[in-house]
């Protein structure tokens, strides 16, 4: 009977694992695999802060919380609205009446990406939900007077992509916090009675597949009480299984604790990581939230949106691409024309990206910038920049007889010659067709 006990423990699922509120326990629980194959992801960066549409999401704080205040926010400001008008006015004229989530859900999936992140609450404090932890300061009782994250949640998932919530621990001006903040964070008034509450209900209510953590750096995790929430989280939470988390959860935790790390705000590593981790990124290079005034200038083009996310994934990563949508519910056409191009990328590149793994050798640069990606015994060279002779070398790959080169969307075999006895490769190039983030894949089978 004892041995039989012991067969079944060996065939208990990972997933029945029993995690206690510590980093050790925390950090060893193993990454659930649709997060790794997904490798990318839409942001959507929408709030009260939309309705200014003016410098960042941060315009709140750059106004009236710094000290001092950001010269051109206060221009903005008494330039374009009365005496005495205060941040909250701004609410009301969050109407998102052109909010379409089936039109958005359109947009993410023509866009290849496999699951999207919306802020439920950024630090100003507003939440896309009716929160019953913030009264009159949420989109169901003023401003849209409609579940935001509930409705866009049930768009996307319609479209079998994963859906995650966005949440700031900190909420610049809630003077619960504040009063915590002055208390040296020996108090936890806030944790308790706002932040923690919060977050159940909106986990257990909406299921989000990402919680996508931030503002926590100015208190240690021990603050926020963070390692019970996720104890709970990947215990007994009703998206236990499937969960993914990012490393912000108190100072000193990015790039050290948590599920998957983002380290800080664009990051990349440079050299192929131990750890899983993901860049998050912005169409818009100046802000995360919608800008009235952004230039072309300003924003990524689509061949510098590939080459970050082809970079991206050969180094073990997933990419998150943000835009700002507009106070009315809108996605800017430019930030659309970004994504679809993405998409149409990954149409035909998609399979040297979509549940790959790093190679043994992630870059060559002999000519042109090369970024590799493997699956299974097959490997797959990306190029990022036109090559300017009608040949390639390739001196990494260890090539056979039986080693097989094409181009991803040209079905027949190109012509190579070894450049050594025992590995290199020189191939003929056909003429490369026009593809929409001036970049191309070669798949390379029986190399080493």
């Amino acid at each position: 009977m004892a041995a039989v006990f012991l067969l079944l423990l060996a065939f208990v699922p990972p997933t029945a694992a029993r995690y206690t509120p510590d980093w050790t326990s925390l950090d060893g629980r193993p990454l659930p695999s649709w997060y790794d194959e997904a490798k990318v992801g839409i942001f959507v960066h929408w709030g009260v802060f939309s309705v200014p549409g003016f410098d960042s999401e941060w315009f709140w704080w750059h106004w009236q919380g710094q000290q001092p205040p950001d010269p051109k926010c206060v221009s903005y400001m008494s330039s374009n609205y009365p005496p005495g008008f205060g941040y909250p006015e701004f609410a009301p004229h969050f109407h998102a009446q052109f909010f379409n989530p089936e039109e958005w859900a359109d947009i993410f999936k023509a866009s290849g990406a496999k699951y999207v992140v919306l802020t439920a609450k950024h630090h100003e404090g507003f939440t896309n939900w009716a929160s019953p932890y913030s009264w009159n300061w949420n989109s169901v009782d003023t401003g849209p007077n409609r579940d935001l994250v509930g409705d866009l949640g049930d768009a996307v998932r319609n479209r079998s992509l994963h859906y995650g919530l966005y949440n700031s621990l900190y909420e610049w001006f809630n003077p619960l916090y504040l009063d915590d903040k002055k208390n040296g964070f020996k108090t936890q008034r806030f944790v308790m009675k706002k932040l923690l509450p919060e977050l159940y209900n909106m986990v257990v209510r909406y299921r989000p597949e990402v919680i996508w953590s931030d503002g926590d750096w100015e208190a240690p995790d021990t603050y926020w009480n963070s390692t019970q929430f996720l104890t709970w989280l990947y215990n007994d939470s009703p998206v236990k299984d499937t969960v993914v988390t990012n490393d912000r959860w108190g100072a000193g935790c990015a790039c050290k604790h948590g599920g998957f790390y983002n380290c800080e705000d664009k990051y990349s590593p440079g050299q192929l990581p131990k750890h899983k981790w993901e860049k998050c990124t912005s169409v818009d290079t100046l802000s995360w939230g919608y800008r009235r005034n952004m230039k072309l200038k300003e924003l990524m083009e689509l061949p510098v949106i590939i080459d970050d996310l082809v970079s991206t994934v050969a180094l073990g990563g997933n990419y998150l691409l943000n835009v700002g949508p507009t106070a009315d519910g809108t996605i800017p056409t430019v930030f659309e024309e970004r994504l679809r191009g993405v998409g149409a990328w990954l149409e035909t590149n998609g399979v040297a990206i979509f549940a790959t793994k790093p190679w043994r050798v992630q870059m060559e640069n002999t000519t042109i910038p090369v970024w590799y990606t493997s699956k299974g015994a097959t490997v797959y060279a990306i190029i990022t920049a036109r090559p300017p002779t009608t040949t390639l070398k390739l001196l990494i790959p260890k090539t056979s007889l039986t080693t097989k080169v094409t181009l991803l969307g040209i079905p027949s075999p190109l012509p190579w010659v070894p450049v050594y006895p025992n590995g290199g490769l020189i191939v003929l190039l056909p003429e490369l067709p026009s593809t929409p983030g001036q970049a191309w894949t070669l798949k390379l089978d029986a190399v080493q």
